[in-house]
């Protein structure tokens, strides 16, 4: 889709939008380097920030390069450099205020660090049957800090398939998917991107992420947010998501 601008009637109707160039190759060597940092374990966690391995690696304890066995790092409003350069960086901000509304909080920010020869499958889901906010329909921005190809697990999308609502979806060993079923898989389309570019896309289009078959890795940071009229669904005490405009 070649749409760049998120008023035009095809990003509501597709469910997502490419938008190239948002951080320069130098921002997105910052970020990526701070991650490894995080990954190789040569920068002290602060708090709010977790990393969890791939999980192949951690059922038989294979050994790799430092680093190069960490899956994801979540919690990144806790990391001062993501939280400026990108979290609240005013060219993702405003794109989603644009379909959300002024008032915007964080649900999430993680990379996802998909090491070369090493990096998982992320299979076929859609996030809002994740996470415990209503209505189903908050945007996320989904950056790779490296460029994502067809070989090194560049996003796979089903356009327009926000519009069903939510589907069934089972646990697997390492995963929680929709069964091939409920989606057509003759409908997927890849979306290659440069390095600095965001995919926005809303939390029910079906996507997912191939293993990392390349020497390279394949950093990408996703971040989540919603609006005033999204409540928390989730057991206990609402979390303090934090506020990012409004």
């Amino acid at each position: 889709m070649t749409v760049t601008d998120v008023h035009d009637p095809r990003v509501r109707e597709q469910g997502y939008l490419l938008v190239e160039d948002l951080l320069s190759p130098a921002e997105c060597d910052e970020i990526g380097e701070r991650l490894l940092d995080y990954a190789r374990q040569d920068r002290a966690v602060p708090d709010g920030l977790s990393l969890q391995q791939e999980p192949a690696l951690a059922r038989t304890g294979q050994q790799v390069e430092p680093g190069q066995d960490i899956r994801k790092i979540s919690g990144l409003w806790a990391d001062d450099l993501v939280r400026e350069k990108m979290i609240t960086r005013p060219a993702i901000v405003e794109r989603v205020q644009a379909v959300l509304g002024d008032q915007l909080r964080l649900f999430r920010a993680d990379a996802l660090m998909k090491p070369g020869k090493v990096g998982s499958e992320k299979g076929f889901h859609q996030d809002s049957p994740y996470w415990p906010i209503q209505p189903m329909s908050l945007w996320s921005c989904w950056l790779p800090l490296d460029d994502a190809t067809l070989d090194n697990g560049c996003m796979l999308v089903v356009p327009g398939s926000h519009s069903g609502g939510g589907l069934p979806h089972e646990h697997t060993q390492d995963d929680f998917v929709i069964p091939s079923t409920h989606y057509d898989l003759d409908a997927v389309v890849p979306v290659p991107m440069r390095r600095g570019s965001g995919l926005f896309f809303h939390s029910l289009v079906v996507h997912g992420t191939a293993a990392n078959t390349s020497g390279r890795p394949r950093r990408a940071i996703t971040m989540s947010y919603f609006g005033a009229e999204h409540g928390y669904t989730g057991d206990g005490p609402r979390p303090d998501y934090p506020v990012v405009a409004g």
